[in-house]
């Protein structure tokens, strides 16, 4: 008997986002795109050639040399990528097409095709309310298909979320020999407490985060009734007018979300905000091509 799979299409996934990155002219290498300058390293400076591109000039170093000179940098090779990824009951929550778990595991899917094509390797740790499981980065086909495999699963995902484990693992276990972590959640349950820990992260690893969310994370339906919901952590019923209490529960939405911006921003970590109803490509080229832009400029 087959084993029952999420609702994900990995191919489509990896074509609607090669052609959006085509559109955006995302021909950078991956250092460029998913490092803001810190994945080059300085060899030295040489002649600037005219067929190449103008970002690589060192205006001052020229203006010292009465000549054009360019930065060459040695680019980092076979870089250790880490996606940390969101597997709680929070994740298995959908009002339309897909599941937040489905939207998360097709961009994953697009993501590290990317980052495997260019030789470079993918690892993945999956965390609930603890760390579930760990996985080194790793280049091939072969890695990538047994990971979107594992993670198109559905009894991989539940249990209760909480970001605490997650991130002392990242800060604690994790070697530098990771190059950049990209985080995937739809991150309600993240906390004031927790900034000092993404702010430590940041600093040991390139990181960005891209955040998740269904339209019920954001608004309840216009519905004049009392219906029955669950919290699925704790199993507790209450009974509710989402009418009458629709505008206190997108205001404690909005607070939460701000929050969450917030503490990305004071821990410098780039942040992509996707709803499950909207296609991702087009806003995941277009969040990458700047960072690539943003390391342009640092160059």
């Amino acid at each position: 008997m087959e084993k029952e799979k999420l609702n994900v299409d990995i191919p489509r996934a990896i074509s609607d986002f090669e052609a959006a990155a085509k559109e955006f002219e995302l021909k950078e290498k991956i250092y460029k795109i998913i490092f803001r300058g810190k994945g080059l390293d300085f060899d030295r400076y040489r002649d600037y050639a005219p067929d190449e591109d103008a970002t690589s000039i060192d205006w001052k170093a020229s203006k010292r040399a009465n000549k054009l000179i360019a930065k060459q940098y040695i680019e980092e090779r076979e870089l250790n990528i880490l996606f940390v990824i969101d597997v709680s009951e929070d994740m298995l929550l959908g009002s339309g097409e897909k599941l937040k778990c489905e939207y998360a595991v097709e961009i994953f899917a697009a993501l590290a095709h990317l980052i495997i094509n260019s030789n470079d390797r993918v690892g993945v740790v999956l965390f609930n309310n603890k760390v579930k499981d760990y996985i080194p980065p790793k280049g091939g086909t072969n890695h990538f298909f047994m990971l979107c495999d594992k993670l198109s699963d559905p009894l991989i995902y539940g249990g209760g979320s909480k970001m605490d484990d997650m991130l002392r693992f990242l800060l604690d276990y994790i070697g530098k020999g990771i190059d950049a972590v990209i985080m995937l959640s739809d991150f309600i349950k993240i906390k004031e407490s927790h900034n000092d820990a993404m702010f430590l992260v940041s600093n040991k690893f390139e990181t960005f985060a891209i955040m998740v969310k269904d339209l019920l994370d954001k608004t309840l339906p216009d519905i004049d009734r009392e219906i029955v919901i669950e919290d699925p952590s704790s199993g507790q019923q209450i009974l509710i007018n989402p009418k009458m209490i629709r505008e206190i529960y997108e205001t404690e939405v909005f607070e939460k979300d701000r929050l969450a911006r917030d503490i990305f921003r004071r821990s410098n970590i780039d942040l992509l905000e996707l709803t499950t109803d909207k296609p991702f490509s087009y806003s995941l080229a277009g969040f990458l091509a700047e960072r690539a832009k943003n390391a342009r400029e640092i160059i």
